[in-house]
C-alpha cells in the first residue's frame, strides 16, 4: 500500500480465508479503540486538522457456511451495539439481500431475508456503486456474477459524507473487483452536455 500508510490493526487470516487489513495514514488520521471479533474490525476514525465529526468505522468479511452466516449477522448487530453514533460498515459480506445482485437465478432466499432484516433492523443505507453492478465472478464460462462486496452506513454518517463517491477499480490478481470510496471528490472540470428529447416540446423552444 506503500510507506505513507505507516500504521495498521489486523485479523490474521485462516489458511486462505478470512483475514482484514486495516491500514491508515498517521499524519491524515487518527484511528483509535480497536475490537476485533471473529469476521470484523472496528474502530474509532478521526480526521487531524478537521472540525469533522469521528466515525465507527466496520470492516467485515463474512464466512462462507451458511450457519456461520447466522452467526455473523448477530455479530452485526453486536458491533453496532458497542459502536454508537456514526457508523460506516464495509466488506466482503459473502451474501445479497436482492434478486438484482446475482446474475442467476440460484438464490438462497432465507439468507436474502435475514440479511435484508439486519439492514433494515440497524437502518442502513447502501452507498451506490458506480459503473458496475457484481463485485466477484467464480471466473468459469459462463461467469457467475454477484455483488458480494458493499459500502453501508447509518443516516447520520452519510449526512456528514454526502459527497462520498463508490466506483470499482481494476484487478488481475483478485476474483473480487476492489472498492474505492472517494469522501472528497473533486468536481468534474467539464459537464457533459445532454440534448433532452423533451425540449422540443416545450414552449419557446425553436425561439
Amino acid at each position: 500500500m506503500g510507506s505513507e500508510f505507516d500504521e495498521y490493526v489486523y485479523l490474521p487470516a485462516s489458511g486462505t480465508r478470512g483475514g482484514i487489513l486495516l491500514a491508515w495514514k498517521s499524519q491524515d488520521v487518527t484511528i483509535t479503540d480497536p475490537m476485533f471479533t471473529t469476521n470484523i474490525i472496528s474502530a474509532w476514525v478521526t480526521t487531524r486538522g478537521s472540525t469533522s465529526v469521528p466515525w465507527w468505522l466496520t470492516i467485515v468479511y463474512a464466512p462462507q457456511d451458511n450457519n456461520a452466516k447466522i452467526a455473523f449477522l448477530h455479530e452485526i448487530h453486536d458491533i453496532r451495539d458497542a459502536c454508537p453514533g456514526p457508523w460506516h460498515i464495509c466488506g466482503d459480506f459473502n451474501m445479497i439481500y436482492r434478486d438484482e445482485d446475482k446474475n442467476n437465478g440460484n438464490l438462497n432466499r432465507r439468507m436474502m431475508g435475514r440479511f435484508r432484516r439486519v439492514l433494515n433492523d440497524l437502518a442502513l443505507k447502501e452507498i451506490y456503486l458506480s459503473g458496475r453492478r457484481y463485485t466477484w465472478s467464480n471466473e468459469q464460462s459462463p461467469p457467475t456474477l454477484v455483488h458480494l462486496d458493499r459500502v453501508l452506513c447509518s443516516t447520520d454518517w452519510d449526512e456528514l459524507h454526502v459527497e462520498c463517491h463508490l466506483r470499482c477499480l481494476a484487478s488481475v490478481i483478485s476474483d473480487h473487483s476492489p472498492l474505492l470510496l472517494d469522501c472528497s471528490p473533486l468536481p468534474s472540470a467539464h459537464r457533459r452536455f445532454h440534448f433532452e428529447e423533451y425540449w422540443t416540446r416545450l414552449a419557446g423552444f425553436p425561439e
